[in-house]
């Protein structure tokens, strides 16, 4: 597994979270139940069952669950008064139910051991509940919403002062003795404060060392990193760009563009940049496909070129520039009726299906059914050199179809097995014929029933049929990331009664679709059935539209577009990859020593 892939694979400790209802209904619940245990674990002389289910569900209630829940309610406001990450209710409440749930356990465990015991370890419980609960609300505050550590406390410190003031208050004022002892005030918030500042300095001790490294190799603070990536996966932000920019690199690269025209102008464009659509959602060029082809006013499919994640863009304007360079070579473009029939060489599992387009040799690049996934810039501006000097093409627009995806790794990377292969499928290029005779149609089925939970992004369903002296080819696109190993020939199987010779399924790499169980979405995996089905309809569209056609194709450079960068991009993801190696370590072994510490301060010091 390499390192990208270890760090992409840790999105799938992130979670959707309850409704704030949810969170409500559920600390009434819990906390009448504690409350109830607690009080038939210990019940007082002469108390009923009903009494004690009444009363000590209620005082539970007041205890744990009312309590909890002001103290979510007055968590949100607090967070967004300061200049840090927008916090929602239903954030602030799901944090104050699993703080509830973890003093409540702590507390029927302290009941529990009491009622064997002739010491009364249930305040001593409370106390250390209280201590656990600042400390986990403290580290989620100040590492999830871009604040310091001492505006992350007073937030912090609600809850837990919150419940042991309604401790204090009822057993000041009714008779609950009978679980929780009579206590000194004084002595009981001393407790408190030296057992929550053991903890604090265990937290800030572990958060200082493990963000060095970010901040000396990156310059950047990793908790604001994590803020910032938690605001776009919950809230849409795309602030996580501001970083990038300070991290990203200039490069130069190129894109493919084929155009076709009927009588009344542009018909469809087809545009192949070599610039990778990533990293993730809508940040940088995650989901630039669509972005792209929502800025023509005609039908434009977007394919995958050769590029890793060090190609992808920093921000939304850096795809800008894909869209310029493209516009600028429609706006000289030379149009004719120019095309070759399509053929497919192989070499190993390397698979190429090529077609002529006036001077422009378009390559169509896969090992399906083996798994991969992208091909490097470098790999694919070597063979498209190679297929130049092999064909006396003028230009190649080489497409990586990203149609087999293989798990964990599968990039194309120089010195690989299949650099050769793809190098040696090249080989086997003829110099093709050109016949004089093109038609085309297309057609765009945007899926909505299917959604980018299901592996789809945006854009949907893309089908071109080219045809050549009588010669049908389909180049189908979906807006995915990557596809479910065999999804490909079971849509070529689909296709098998049109009245079509050849096809390839492509899909755009978008980074729009990648879910938070693992980072990857392929295509394929949720329901395919529905969507083979929309495939045959959109390429017998596609088939219904075909027309006279003439052909334009340019490659042209885009200059100075700034993407992460193979440097920063590969220290990113080293970077990241050794903090969690040593955290794996280091904060057990921290924490389960700091919160000993305190357990024994606590539990051994008479109050």
């Amino acid at each position: 597994m390499s390192g990208q892939d270890k760090v992409v694979g840790l999105s799938k400790y992130m979670v959707s979270l309850p409704s704030t209802n949810f969170s409500v209904l559920s600390m009434l619940f819990i906390s009448f139940i504690v409350g109830t245990v607690a009080s038939l674990i210990h019940p007082a002389a002469g108390d009923s069952i009903l009494y004690s289910v009444v009363y000590g569900g209620a005082s539970g209630f007041l205890i744990f669950g009312l309590m909890s829940m002001m103290a979510g309610a007055m968590t949100q406001p607090m967070i967004n008064a300061l200049e840090g990450r927008h916090m929602k209710m239903k954030q602030s409440m799901f944090l104050s139910l699993i703080s509830m749930f973890i003093i409540a356990v702590i507390y029927v465990i302290g009941s529990v051991i009491s009622s064997f015991t002739v010491y009364n370890y249930t305040i001593d419980a409370l106390i250390f509940g209280a201590a656990v609960i600042f400390a986990i609300r403290t580290i989620v505050l100040w590492t999830t919403s871009n604040i310091s550590l001492l505006k992350s406390i007073p937030a912090a410190t609600t809850q837990p002062a919150l419940i042991i003031s309604m401790v204090v208050v009822l057993v000041s004022l009714t008779s609950l003795t009978t679980n929780i002892g009579y206590f000194s005030i004084i002595p009981l918030l001393f407790k408190i404060i030296i057992a929550s500042l053991i903890l604090v300095t265990a937290i800030y001790s572990f958060v200082t060392i493990i963000e060095s490294p970010m901040k000396r190799n990156l310059g950047v603070g990793g908790l604001e990193l994590l803020s910032l990536f938690l605001a776009h996966t919950t809230e849409g932000s795309n602030a996580l760009e501001g970083i990038f920019e300070d991290m990203g690199e200039a490069i130069d690269t190129i894109t493919g563009v084929i155009s076709f025209r009927d009588k009344n102008g542009i018909k469809a464009v087809f545009i192949t940049p070599g610039v990778h659509p990533g990293p993730v959602g809508n940040i940088g060029g995650g989901n630039m496909p669509t972005e792209i082809a929502e800025s023509f006013d005609v039908f434009t499919m977007v394919s995958h070129g050769p590029s890793t994640h060090d190609f992808n863009p920093v921000s939304g304007r850096e795809v800008k520039k894909v869209e310029k360079v493209v516009k600028d070579s429609l706006v000289t473009a030379e149009y004719a009726a120019r095309a070759s029939k399509f053929i497919r060489v192989q070499s190993g599992n390397a698979r190429i299906g090529a077609q002529y387009f006036n001077d422009t040799l378009l390559l169509l690049a896969t090992f399906a059914p083996q798994g991969f996934d992208d091909i490097d810039f470098g790999v694919g501006l070597a063979v498209s050199n190679l297929a130049k000097a092999v064909t006396g093409a003028e230009n190649v627009v080489l497409v990586d179809c990203h149609n087999s995806f293989k798990g964990e790794g599968g990039r194309i990377l120089p010195g690989n097995r299949e650099v050769f292969e793809l190098m040696e499928a090249v080989e086997k290029l003829p110099k093709l014929g050109k016949d004089e005779t093109l038609r085309m149609g297309c057609a765009h089925n945007p899926l909505n029933e299917i959604s980018k939970d299901d592996g789809v992004g945006q854009s949907g369903l893309k089908v071109m049929v080219v045809e050549v002296a009588g010669e049908r080819t389909a180049y189908i696109v979906l807006d995915s990331n990557n596809m479910k190993i065999g999804f490909r020939a079971r849509i070529q199987d689909a296709l098998a009664d049109l009245d079509i010779q050849n096809l390839e399924v492509m899909t755009t790499d978008t980074h729009f679709v990648n879910t938070l169980s693992g980072g990857h979405n392929p295509v394929g995996t949720k329901k395919p059935d529905e969507i083979i089905t929309a495939i045959v309809e959109c390429t017998q569209e596609a088939i219904n539209d075909i027309e006279d056609v003439e052909v334009a194709s340019d490659v042209p450079k885009i200059q100075g577009i700034k993407t992460m960068g193979p440097l920063h991009s590969t220290e990113l993801v080293t970077t990241i990859s050794s903090i969690v190696a040593v955290s794996r370590i280091f904060a057990p072994l921290m924490f389960i020593f700091a919160f000993l510490f305190a357990f024994l301060w606590i539990f051994y010091w008479a109050l």
